[in-house]
């Protein structure tokens, strides 16, 4: 197996093509994942015209749209999940987008990066779509979303079974959204995150709501038998439980970067500085491993 591929795309691809059907059901918690993306959009002056949004589900075309945006393309794996958005629709792949280069000034990605296998190669073909000076958003599940998930369902299938196969896909760290976008080549590139407290009544809900929502596992690794009958109740039993219920937090990975341009900003050149930090600060300047006095 390439090392690379770590999903099984097809799977994925029909796995939306279901969702499309039953993704209004979770639309609560993808308006507010993708608002609190588009928030990012109040922090510039910036006026954008063209907007490209992938793997939206629906939602982020409209939101794109009451922003006073005219042009707004939906690109989705799957052409009835991108036909969800109501506008101009293309059924594309992330990993091969067919836009010619700097076709958007925007382009959002809310919630739909994480099942790319080269994860760098779709960054760099985004820049690539984008005029100079376009600004890329996006956001992922970052790493420790659906931990207490990924737990029970390893334990109950380890007591099953006597053994364990990947049933949640892997998420990448905040420590790496910077340096991905720096990569891919996007100027004054940002990574952040924030939590997302969901909240249910049953454990099961959950286990619905991915279902629901086309996120079903699609990692290549994954176990092909039928799980057995009792997995899903055994492990919805064992998630530990508050005052609501069951409480998962969705940890967002937020990237922020922009297409250079000459008139961005620009790094100082080492050396040109013409104040001295330790006038600034108001104390003496050493030199390294110099002890006071």
């Amino acid at each position: 197996m390439d090392a690379m591929q770590v999903f099984d795309r097809k799977l994925v691809r029909r796995r939306r093509d279901r969702a499309a059907a039953t993704v209004e059901r979770v639309a609560p918690i993808l308006e507010d994942c993708a608002a609190r993306l588009l928030d990012r959009l109040d922090d510039t002056t910036r006026r954008f015209d063209r907007a490209l949004e992938i793997g939206g589900r629906g939602v982020v075309a409209p939101m794109l749209r009451a922003r006073g945006i005219a042009s707004v393309v939906s690109a989705d794996l799957s052409p009835a999940m991108a036909a969800q958005a109501g506008g101009l629709a293309v059924a594309a792949d992330e990993e091969f987008l067919p836009f010619a280069p700097a076709s958007f000034d925007l382009i959002v990605a809310s919630l739909s990066l994480h099942w790319v296998n080269d994860l760098p190669g779709a960054l760099i073909q985004i820049r690539r779509a984008l005029a100079p000076d376009g600004l890329f958003l996006a956001s992922l599940p970052g790493l420790g979303t659906l931990g207490p998930l990924r737990q029970a369902l390893a334990e109950a299938e380890s007591a099953l079974r006597g053994g364990l196969s990947p049933r949640i896909s892997p998420f990448p760290e905040l420590r790496d959204g910077a340096g991905l976008l720096q990569r891919a080549g996007f100027a004054l590139p940002v990574a952040d995150a924030e939590e997302v407290a969901i909240a249910y009544r049953r454990p099961l809900a959950l286990l619905a709501d991915l279902r629901a929502a086309g996120e079903g596992n699609a990692v290549l690794a994954r176990d092909p038998r039928t799980p057995p009958r009792a997995l899903f109740p055994m492990a919805a039993a064992a998630l530990p439980a508050g005052a609501q219920g069951i409480d998962p937090v969705l940890r967002l990975l937020v990237l922020t970067g922009w297409s250079p341009h000459e008139s961005q900003q620009k790094p100082a050149r080492p050396g040109s500085a013409t104040h001295r930090l330790a006038d600034a600060l108001g104390t003496v300047e050493r030199k390294t491993g110099e002890r006071p006095g």
